[in-house]
């Protein structure tokens, strides 16, 4: 079975004056979170769907899965101080609903509503050949570290370094373990689950994704979501 797990809990902080957090801004007279439900709920491959989000947006998650018939969404689960705890409370979600331990769990941020189905079917596939993927894009910049945030300590090679995206997809028992792992060993900071699971000492293969598929973080992240929305998704995904 394959299964989304939509992350919604984040306070959305760097969007500046918004009065909500970013997932629950309306676009185009609909929440951005439902956006993002919309691209899992329409995949030929994803058969449930459980969604992590904000203890006090439980109830209206659910009012609004009954009013845009999001009907693959089978659990809405409180979310944590932090990702990772956010993702834990999630995998125990799954286990709720008897997800299985060979069971190909795609965790998306629901901050980034133009997923294809394409990225989506690759994570899939991929996951299913490989046991953990991640989906990045090409550093198309030069990158530049910096200790004191003054000077150059050192200039990356761009052909090796990659921009991480989400989905994140694992099978279940992977990612279960890799958290517990965590849990284990008192880690209750790690802001990336494939770092997680390489923690653990599996390997994570890497599925290509797109510039398309950003993460909406501030308000001009904001401003070309609508425009992108306006263009119309057949035209840009």
């Amino acid at each position: 079975m394959n299964i989304a797990l939509i992350l919604a809990a984040g306070t959305g902080s760097r969007m500046g004056n918004a009065d909500k957090p970013k997932q629950f801004l309306n676009v185009y007279n609909k929440p951005l979170l439902v956006h993002t439900i919309e691209a899992f709920e329409v995949n030929d491959h994803i058969e449930k769907i459980v969604i992590v989000t904000n203890k006090d947006y439980i109830d209206q998650v659910k009012v609004w899965c009954k009013q845009y018939d999001l009907t693959k969404v089978r659990n809405v689960v409180a979310g944590g101080d932090s990702r990772q705890i956010s993702v834990y409370n999630g995998l125990q979600g799954l286990q709720a609903i008897g997800a299985a331990d060979d069971d190909i769990i795609v965790i998306h941020d629901a901050a980034r509503p133009l997923v294809s189905q394409s990225i989506i079917d690759s994570n899939i596939e991929a996951c299913q050949k490989f046991g953990a993927v991640d989906t990045v894009i090409p550093a198309s910049d030069t990158i530049i570290r910096s200790i004191d945030k003054k000077q150059i300590k050192e200039i990356q090679n761009r052909s090796e370094l990659y921009q991480g995206q989400t989905p994140q997809t694992f099978k279940f028992s992977i990612i279960k373990d890799a958290h517990e792992f965590a849990k284990k060993n008192h880690d209750s900071d790690t802001t990336d689950d494939c770092k997680l699971v390489i923690k653990m000492g599996l390997d994570v293969y890497l599925v290509e994704g797109s510039k398309l598929n950003f993460k909406i973080t501030t308000f001009d992240d904001l401003m070309m979501l609508k425009a992108l929305l306006k263009l119309g998704k057949s035209e840009v995904l």
